[in-house]
């Protein structure tokens, strides 16, 4: 445990400087355009790596020491951020340049995410998955809470230099602490082996190991599902709060959301999400299409800020009791592999939705909500009322609807619902960086 909490703290500083970073980016590219198009393509780049390239990754993973791994990843992020900071100072920087940087900087993070959660379940005891995958999210509430604040006021009084600056030191020092650890290897199994031996057998492998368990399946459809419609509304999100307000009451409000993640992540951490760990991920995804649907209010920068606060309060524990579900079900050796193939097939859907999202606005749900639009003088327009920002309400409420119905057809699916109790848990034994056996009982189950 000593070992996660040093890798933990070394990722939660990288996890602040990136939020920095990635929010200032945000606003330079809106600011820059005044084009949510362009707002959402800088999300679409960031978001492409991580469904095309996840099942190489995985397989890399699994071929080498995930320490190793997370030290490259870090690396090619922070070199990533160190170009955009040499094109800005020398007055250099276009748009396509962030799209560019952002690919890399996620092509990067497709190898960090497998790598990172297959050490942890060497590291952590079984019984104790669902904390630890807390605390991994309260890195990612932190920079939520206070990076978009911080970087807004460092937007408008130092610049955005001083910012990337920042992140890149926040890279670097994580390098350090991976350098400073070791992480045990698993024990390789026959089957293990025999599929190792190509990366087309690897990524194959990824995907008959969870075809094979209906259960997961059925889950990771699910959450292809939640990342469909809520890609759908994130790149209208911050467009929309930078017409109602400034970069840096932008950042206050973001940071607002950010603190009901990172209440989620404590409660989720003390607690560790409930014993039936897939009511945790099918709870949390009523809870938020809930919210979602009151998008419908007027909008502002306090709705939006306390929706969102309420919203990001379940994100953990759906996010936390998935993620010790897949952990507990894996077996340690492969993990590489299959999380990567589960995170290709969790978000393939959102490319599809970042790219229908300004179409779906600009064309269908703006015009019909405007006076003299499709739907004023019925019912919908009555009570959602119309005009300026009522079509991306609407959305909203759409999609807070389309999530909450298949969440509730989600529990209607037995081979879903009973996934903790039909698939056993695995066994860990571990093995030293250099290979040699580490002999002893596995891991509470």
């Amino acid at each position: 445990m000593r070992t996660f909490y040093v890798i933990w703290f070394g990722q939660l500083i990288s996890t602040l400087g990136s939020g920095l970073t990635g929010f200032a980016l945000g606003v330079y590219v809106y600011e820059s355009t005044r084009s949510a198009t362009a707002f959402a393509l800088s999300i679409l780049a960031f978001t492409i790596p991580g469904v095309f390239f996840s099942p190489i990754a995985g397989a890399l993973v699994d071929r080498f020491p995930r320490r190793w791994m997370m030290i490259l990843s870090d690396t090619g992020a922070g070199l990533s951020s160190l170009a955009i900071f040499i094109l800005l100072l020398n007055g250099n920087l276009e748009i396509w340049h962030i799209y560019v940087a952002n690919f890399f900087a996620s092509l990067f993070n497709t190898f960090q995410w497998p790598a990172h959660s297959a050490a942890t379940t060497m590291l952590v005891p079984q019984e104790h998955l669902g904390r630890a995958g807390g605390m991994v999210q309260i890195g990612e509430a932190i920079s939520q809470l206070i990076s978009p604040a911080i970087a807004g006021a460092l937007f408008v009084t130092a610049g955005m230099q001083s910012i990337i600056l920042i992140d890149f030191a926040t890279f670097a020092f994580a390098v350090g602490t991976l350098l400073l650890v070791r992480i045990p290897e698993p024990v390789r199994s026959a089957e293990d082996q025999e599929s190792r031996r190509s990366i087309t057998k690897n990524i194959r492998f990824g995907f008959d190991y969870i075809r094979q368990r209906r259960g997961l399946f059925l889950l990771l459809m699910y959450f292809a599902s939640v990342n469909f419609f809520f890609s759908m509304v994130g790149p209208l999100l911050t467009p929309m709060m930078l017409e109602l307000g400034s970069a840096d009451e932008v950042g206050l409000a973001d940071s607002g959301i950010g603190l009901g993640m990172l209440i989620g992540t404590l409660i989720m951490s003390a607690w560790g999400g409930p014993k039936r760990r897939v009511f945790g991920v099918l709870g949390a995804g009523i809870w938020m299409s809930l919210m979602l649907m009151l998008m419908a209010g007027t909008p502002s920068l306090l709705l939006i800020g306390v929706i969102g606060f309420l919203l990001m309060l379940v994100m953990p524990m759906m996010n936390g009791s998935s993620q010790a579900l897949w952990q507990s079900k894996t077996d340690p050796d492969v993990q590489g592999r299959v999380f990567s193939v589960r995170r290709m097939l969790a978000q393939f859907t959102a490319p599809i939705a970042i790219l229908l999202s300004g179409p779906l606005v600009d064309k269908v749900f703006r015009p019909a909500m405007l006076e003299g639009g499709a739907l004023d003088n019925t019912f919908i327009g009555d009570i959602m009322g119309v005009g300026p920002g009522r079509g991306v309400a609407l959305l909203f409420v759409t999609v807070g609807l389309a999530q909450l119905l298949i969440t509730l057809f989600a529990l209607t699916r037995p081979r879903l619902r009973n996934v903790d109790a039909e698939i056993p848990d695995v066994q860990v034994h571990a093995q030293a960086e250099d290979g040699k056996v580490a002999e002893g009982e596995a891991a509470p189950a």
